[in-house]
């Protein structure tokens, strides 16, 4: 009798041991591909983000009033901006980068410290939000630090490269540069309680840094994917084409950022804008049948990423109506964030979906194809968008439409965050490497 309690002891602690261990061998294939961790960390952000403001919203619209120690919508652009994209660029990057530019593949542990660093950020800027704007901007700091780090590695893959075309991955690099820069003003603006400078910093961010390498990486991707499925089509993508749709962007940055500094625009700039939008827009969406986008309908997984361009021309599109209300009504009318949810939800979300569903595929050894759940996690997320971009358009269904957008986006991304998750925590289907 006096065995018993020995034995159960010894059970439970084998028990422990074997949990334990089982966790451990789990997280190890998180380092078994620099994908592999990128996109772990960034599906927990995208999660954790997308229930974050889910939270707040609800709140506000059920009357309860929380703390915040940063403007609300400051807060917004910042996680939602930085919180998850940079880990998916860096899963991204440290995976076709070395192909790209002919090098050998990346050791993912060599990228560990960076990713824990921006991860510890953001468990410290998070509570900062609500609690101390001096914590956030110290866990702000960590994550310019983590993504610095990360932007050196790139660049020094690069300037190590002998390729003879190395337009895309060098544009990148500028961008990731731009993007570590942006993030160590920001995280200044947090300490000092410069409200403004850190909404200039956002936007710079999402400009030049986060739409300018999602611009170049569709520049590059999309039509040679679209030729490698379709024979039909041909991998058209002209580097002057490139430029231009940089160029609008960085001039959308400018704007952004001069209304920001100098309060409401005069007309003349407004006609301005629109005139460098309307045929941005009209280049765009021209572009997005040029590059197949109604042959690709046939298969999902293209589809994905062509339904996400196609929001960036009507993004531009939304802008220039925008910028043309206000220039003729001097100011009072606009769309109001319309044209900015069109972008980011849009465009980089959805393109951010198809493009992580793609590389988790291929690399899981799985069918390169998007199956029935994958498909319908694409479709709540662009009912997200419909219905943000109506809420925007519609003030008398603000409200309604904003808390249906943001349960859509909710469920669609942290449905994607378990599903692909758990995939990275496990081997390749196929027994290969990787």
């Amino acid at each position: 009798m006096k065995t018993l309690p020995v034995r159960a002891s010894a059970v439970g602690s084998s028990a422990d041991d074997s949990a334990a261990a089982d966790t451990d061998r789990h997280l190890r294939w998180l380092l078994a591909a620099p994908h592999r961790l990128g996109f772990f960390a960034a599906a927990a952000m995208l999660a954790t983000s997308a229930l974050w403001w889910t939270g707040v919203l609800f709140s506000r619209a059920w009357g309860y009033s929380l703390a915040w120690a940063v403007s609300p919508p400051a807060a917004h652009a910042l996680l939602m901006g930085w919180g998850f994209t940079p880990l998916f660029i860096a899963g991204f990057l440290f995976t076709a980068g070395p192909k790209w530019l002919g090098r050998p593949p990346v050791d993912a542990r060599c990228l560990l410290g960076p990713v824990m660093l921006m991860l510890g950020g953001w468990c410290l800027v998070l509570p900062g939000l609500h609690l101390s704007a001096h914590l956030a901007g110290a866990g702000m700091a960590l994550v310019a630090g983590g993504w610095s780090r990360l932007c050196w590695r790139f660049v020094a893959i690069v300037r190590a490269s002998r390729m003879s075309d190395q337009t895309h991955p060098r544009g990148v690099a500028v961008a990731c540069v731009v993007g570590a820069a942006t993030m160590w003003v920001a995280a200044g603006a947090l300490v000092t309680g410069d409200v403004a400078l850190l909404r200039t910093a956002t936007q710079i961010a999402l400009w030049c840094f986060v739409a300018t390498v999602f611009v170049i990486v569709s520049h590059r991707m999309i039509p040679f994917f679209s030729a490698s499925a379709i024979p039909a089509l041909d991998a058209w993508r002209p580097m002057w084409l490139l430029w231009v749709m940089v160029a609008a962007l960085w001039i959308e940055a400018s704007g952004a950022v001069a209304a920001l500094g100098w309060g409401p625009l005069p007309a003349a700039l407004r006609w301005a804008q629109a005139a460098v939008e309307f045929p941005a827009a009209a280049l765009l969406l021209w572009l997005a049948l040029r590059w197949g986008m109604v042959q690709s309908l046939k298969i999902r997984l293209l589809a994905m990423l062509h339904g996400g361009f196609l929001w960036l021309g009507i993004a531009f599109a939304l802008a220039a109506v925008s910028h043309l209300l206000m220039a003729l009504t001097d100011g009072q009318q606009s769309l109001g964030l319309a044209p900015m949810h069109a972008l980011t939800m849009g465009y980089l979300g959805a393109t951010l979906l198809a493009m992580a569903t793609r590389v988790s595929s291929g690399h899981g050894g799985r069918t390169l194809a998007a199956d029935n759940t994958a498909w319908a996690m694409y479709w709540v997320l662009q009912a997200a968008v419909l219905m943000r971009v109506v809420a925007a358009l519609w003030p008398a269904g603000a409200t309604s439409f904003t808390l249906l957008a943001v349960l859509a986006w909710s469920t669609a991304t942290v449905a994607w965050a378990l599903r692909y998750g758990s995939w990275f925590l496990r081997p390749r289907i196929d027994g290969r490497p990787g």
